[in-house]
């Protein structure tokens, strides 16, 4: 016959009934929080306010939020055309061809989403026929980046794609 020890038996009793007194105290509050929100109206009230403060609290974070990402995505708009797009067709077909793969790979890996608009951007910049490309653009890349996207072509005034898709004239397409 096992044989246990005093101090076993404390411990475990003592562990079982902690958690059912936290138990029991949980469903209690539960239980009290309840019936005070259904019987008294200064309560409700009070819960209301609180609801109201929260959710304009939350709501100034979420513009806060978009102001701060329309700042950065006019930042990095800025950027690129300052650094440039080369002008060579070898050169303007690779570059866009790395930019694309790029922002796919950022779409996949889970990386900013304005940084992996970026690379769509840089792509589109160096592409001759710019509203061929947005709707392909379209089928292929996520809605959240591609709205990015939408916003930098909204903030450079040097991107046209209004019109027919014949402005472009001769120009060849990249396959």
């Amino acid at each position: 016959m096992a044989s246990t020890t005093p101090s076993q038996i404390s411990y475990t009793t003592l562990a079982l009934a902690s958690a059912g007194l936290l138990a029991t105290s949980a469903l209690a509050y539960a239980l009290y929080f309840d019936h005070r929100r259904r019987t008294d109206a200064d309560f409700r009230k009070h819960l209301k306010r609180q609801h109201k403060k929260v959710h304009k609290t939350l709501e100034a974070e979420a513009k806060s939020a978009e102001r701060s990402q329309k700042e950065k995505i006019r930042r990095v708009v800025e950027e690129a055309n300052e650094e440039g797009f080369p002008r060579d067709p070898e050169e303007t077909e690779g570059y866009f061809m790395q930019e694309v793969a790029r922002g796919e790979g950022m779409c996949t890996d889970g990386s900013d989403p304005v940084d992996a608009a970026v690379c769509f951007y840089k792509a589109l910049k160096v592409y001759p026929q710019p509203r061929e490309l947005i709707s392909i653009y379209d089928k292929t890349v996520p809605k959240p980046i591609l709205d990015i996207l939408a916003e930098m072509i909204a903030v450079d005034p040097d991107i046209h794609v209004s019109g027919s898709s014949s402005d472009a004239g001769g120009h060849a397409t990249v396959e």
